[in-house]
């Protein structure tokens, strides 16, 4: 796919919008950025948590010589305001625009300039950081907002990038510490099956 001429809007999702942007779009790409680690930092009172019990949601971190995969959706032209003020309005719990560049491959030119990225950056009042993991799983399990269960997002995102061919150390583990917290298999933990999970 070339890369986008001067004027286009695009925007890379490394969250939810992965599988749900919910906006119009002219096309669509997987591809990375370089120097960032995805992390389930952020903490979510308005989608899958609420004030006084947060869920937790992913962020991004700076890692040198890390790569995070995600989609890049290119907007129209004649819908790029609406969606630009629906997505302000969707990441307002504590996220910020950045301007980054987007790979597809190994090649040192990127396949895209200047391209949207909300993250939710330390001096936001919902940043969460770390913990131990297993308190991080407990409360990703137990979590519940307007937008549903916490537990929902997460087994999305992992799926999502399951599908995608990507596996990070840090869902990984997450993913096994949920996945013990789910005594009455309510949920399906199939990829434990996977060399990659077990």
């Amino acid at each position: 796919m070339e890369a986008g001429t001067a004027g286009d809007v695009w925007i890379f999702g490394y969250g939810s919008l992965m599988w749900n942007p919910s906006f119009p779009f002219e096309q669509r790409l997987s591809g990375f950025v370089k120097n960032w680690s995805r992390q389930f930092w952020q903490g979510s009172t308005d989608h899958r948590g609420v004030p006084g019990s947060p869920g937790r949601v992913v962020t991004l971190v700076p890692a040198e010589d890390s790569i995070v995969w995600g989609v890049c959706y290119q907007l129209s032209k004649e819908n790029k305001d609406q969606v630009l003020e629906y997505l302000n309005f969707r990441e307002k719990g504590g996220y910020s625009q950045l301007e980054v560049d987007v790979w597809e491959n190994d090649k040192e030119v990127p396949t895209l300039t200047k391209v949207l990225m909300y993250i939710a950056l330390p001096d936001n009042e919902e940043y969460l950081g770390a913990s131990c993991i297993k308190s991080m799983a407990s409360q990703i399990f137990h979590s519940v907002g307007p937008s549903g269960p916490n537990i929902e997002y997460f087994l999305k995102l992992v799926h999502t990038l399951h599908e995608m061919g990507v596996t990070e150390s840090h869902l990984l583990e997450l993913y096994v510490e949920v996945s013990k917290l789910d005594s009455h298999g309510k949920h399906s933990f199939q990829l434990l099956q996977c060399s990659s999970y077990s």
